[in-house]
């Protein structure tokens, strides 16, 4: 395995501010494992094997977040809103984030997006879990390109074809903004605990086969102006999410879950 250059020592940030409904105010945030160890056990285990490929592949330094933004909670009809941010950089990768967040009883999310440098490259990473009572409603991971001709690159489509076929019984249709997404993306809702940990699984595949060529992948500075061009079109389509902006504009207000979609979620530089 080549080794990348460390920024520094291997821990998450996640800032340490309790967000009621504006204004915020302090408080000290509970343990990474306290709100992980609510949701449903497929969100928990994959933002396990997240990290864990992270770790066996990347040289982790904290990321700094806004200072209000680590972590927060509020209301959302009547039940309580808890979310929760961990942050990384590395050589090739800006900002490696991983959200938890959790509605009373009622929904449990992961979100997960790899932002590359602009010197580098690489599609964006993605997947997202939600899931509610009991049960998970839906599943997606991609590797999408951001290169002009909307494809990625040879060895990624190499390697992904070379993933073993995965088969599902219940297929979902992308958004109506999802041209972003590439054609390995898998978005499902998962028929029970055997596909959910298939899904688990298919992502571990393609989120090493993304480590593997990052670090494969040389610098190209010259190319900086279009790699940032498909970064951020890639933001700006995901901002049209109207189902999380609902959510957030419900429990924090406008100015809020805007200010949140554009700096933590799906910022560009």
């Amino acid at each position: 395995m080549q080794v990348l250059t460390t920024f520094g020592d291997r821990g998450s940030f996640s800032s340490k501010l309790t967000v009621q409904n504006p204004p915020f105010k302090d408080s000290s945030m509970p343990s990474s494992t306290s709100l992980r160890a609510q949701l449903h056990p497929a969100i928990r285990g994959l933002a396990d094997t997240i990290e864990a490929v992270w770790h066996r592949h990347l040289d982790l330094a904290p990321f700094p977040l806004p200072h209000d933004l680590g972590y927060v909670e509020g209301r959302l009809e009547g039940e309580k809103l808890t979310i929760e941010n961990h942050c990384y950089q590395t050589t090739r990768f800006r900002k490696l984030h991983l959200e938890l967040a959790k509605v009373g009883t009622s929904l449990d999310i992961l979100h997960c997006v790899m932002f590359p440098r602009p010197d580098y490259a690489l599609p964006m990473f993605g997947t997202d879990l939600v899931g509610g009572r009991g049960q998970i409603s839906a599943a997606i991971v991609d590797l999408s390109p951001t290169s002009r001709d909307r494809q990625l690159p040879e060895g990624y489509q190499q390697d992904l074809k070379a993933l073993p076929t995965a088969h599902f019984s219940q297929p979902r249709d992308l958004p109506a903004w999802g041209d972003i997404f590439s054609e390995f993306c898998l978005f499902i809702r998962p028929g029970d605990a055997t596909e959910e940990a298939s899904f688990i699984a298919r992502v571990e595949a393609m989120l090493t086969v993304h480590c593997l060529q990052a670090i494969a992948t040389p610098a190209t500075p010259e190319q900086a102006a279009d790699i940032l061009a498909g970064q951020r079109y890639y933001c700006t389509k995901q901002q049209q999410n109207d189902k999380t902006r609902r959510v957030l504009e419900k429990a924090f207000g406008v100015d809020w879950a805007n200010q949140y979609m554009t700096t933590v979620l799906f910022d560009y530089v």
